[in-house]
């Protein structure tokens, strides 16, 4: 069926000198969304992340628009080009490689300048690992009443692993992240030991890809499934629960342990308490649990 025979694309605005960020798929060229191909269409001009990559996409569908390379190495220099067009009353739009723009992709510089120089930037939905993977995530978003915090890449450094697994350790929230073929192994080895053997985790592999691969377990069986696992290819997501939350504990613990987290290489816990307690009016019950919540076991006091 024709795109142009979808009547009702036509009755969503498409202002001129406005900045489009369209969301492309992941893996599937099938995810892509009737409105991204009738924006791709009707824009002036296309930003992309990549031009050899995101010039395979368009000739999947037919679109013929003059592209600019804008990427990570360039991005602020490149929204100077986005927002002389726009001066122009062009329409222009912003496509990464795979997914929505601005998610662990390119994206963010390019909107900041564009609305400081007072241009609309109009949000085009579409597939995302992250939401892929929230809506298979079934055991790990059941304690954490649909709340998620998305931690991007799994960090490289030493430093900032120990800081994430403490924060993964005390946090209610799933937390969902990304993780290269690379190094999947090395890490969920890791969290094997790091975190509580019966927290619950969902490993997301290839999502939407004809490979794709959803494997729920908890932590303590991660080491018998690295040894069973026939291919550990391709992007992974990974999504673990939540720390299960104390009777009585409030809802912002986890804002509390920020402040805790902050305060823990100068003071010790009962001395965390104190300004936990003085400053925020909590009970010195719960902030003492929260001073110790945010210190590992062998700095407890």
């Amino acid at each position: 069926m024709e795109l142009s025979t979808f009547d009702f694309l036509k009755q969503q605005d498409l202002p001129a000198g406005a900045l489009y960020m369209v969301a492309t798929p992941i893996g599937n060229l099938g995810d892509i969304t009737l409105r991204a191909l009738h924006v791709l269409n009707a824009v002036d001009g296309i930003a992309c992340e990549d031009t050899r990559h995101s010039a395979a996409l368009l000739q999947q569908f037919g679109i013929h628009k003059k592209c600019m390379a804008l990427h990570e190495h360039n991005e602020v220099e490149g929204a100077q080009a986005v927002i002389q067009s726009l001066r122009n009353n062009e329409r222009w739009a912003y496509i990464s490689d795979a997914g929505t723009p601005g998610v662990s992709d390119p994206g963010a510089r390019l909107v900041n300048e564009v609305q400081k120089a007072g241009f609309r930037v109009i949000p085009i939905p579409g597939a995302s690992a992250v939401s892929s993977a929230i809506s298979v995530g079934g055991s790990v978003l059941l304690g954490s009443e649909g709340r998620f915090q998305f931690l991007g890449f799994w960090p490289n450094k030493a430093k900032d692993r120990d800081a994430l697994l403490h924060e993964l350790n005390a946090s209610t929230k799933t937390s969902i992240f990304f993780e290269s073929p690379h190094h999947i192994r090395d890490t969920l080895a890791v969290l094997a030991t790091a975190l509580p053997s019966d927290r619950q985790i969902v490993v997301g592999r290839e999502l939407t890809k004809k490979f794709e691969q959803v494997v729920a377990l908890s932590i303590g069986d991660i080491p018998k499934w690295l040894e069973d696992a026939e291919s550990l290819k391709g992007e992974f997501v990974l999504l673990i629960a939540g720390r299960k939350a104390n009777d009585g504990e409030t809802a912002d613990h986890a804002s509390l342990l920020l402040w805790a987290n902050a305060l823990s290489p100068y003071l010790g816990s009962k001395e965390i308490a104190a300004v936990l307690s003085q400053t925020l009016g909590i009970s010195k019950k719960e902030a003492y649990q929260v001073a110790l919540d945010a210190k590992p076991p062998s700095e407890e006091q």
